[in-house]
């Protein structure tokens, strides 16, 4: 692998836990949000990665951000007949967002995306120290 090719890698795998930290502020953003005017409240989205070859028939793979979906988990709805948006039986439907598992994966990603800027971070000090061996 050219050290080159870290770049790439870990440049890919920076922007993907990037997408995945905004997804898990907007999730986190409206945790408390109950349903909107069209009846529908807030659903946690989650970011799908996929391995991508990084050419060259290079042994090495980066990641990228397929798709982010929907949760599948029910809406927690809660009875509350004096809150204004509470349906015909008196229940506000709010948000699917788990925030402490949403706390979790944003440690999570931030944790990827620190280190990998700490590998481009020594793979450009290695780079120095091999031009620096040549003067």
């Amino acid at each position: 692998m050219s050290m080159f090719n870290i770049f790439n890698v870990s440049g890919s795998a920076i922007s993907a836990q990037a997408q995945r930290l905004n997804t898990v502020a907007s999730n986190l953003a409206n945790a408390d949000a109950v349903a909107g005017p069209d009846g529908q409240a807030y659903k946690a989205r989650q970011v799908m990665f996929q391995t991508v070859p990084m050419g060259n028939g290079q042994a090495s793979a980066g990641v990228k951000v397929v798709n982010v979906v929907e949760s599948a988990a029910p809406n927690r709805r809660e009875f509350s007949p004096q809150h204004p948006q509470a349906d015909a039986q008196g229940y506000v439907t709010h948000s699917n967002v788990n925030p402490v598992e949403e706390m979790v994966n944003m440690i999570s990603a931030s944790r990827s995306y620190q280190n990998n800027v700490e590998v481009m971070n020594t793979a450009k000090t290695l780079m120095l120290k091999t031009l620096q061996m040549g003067q």
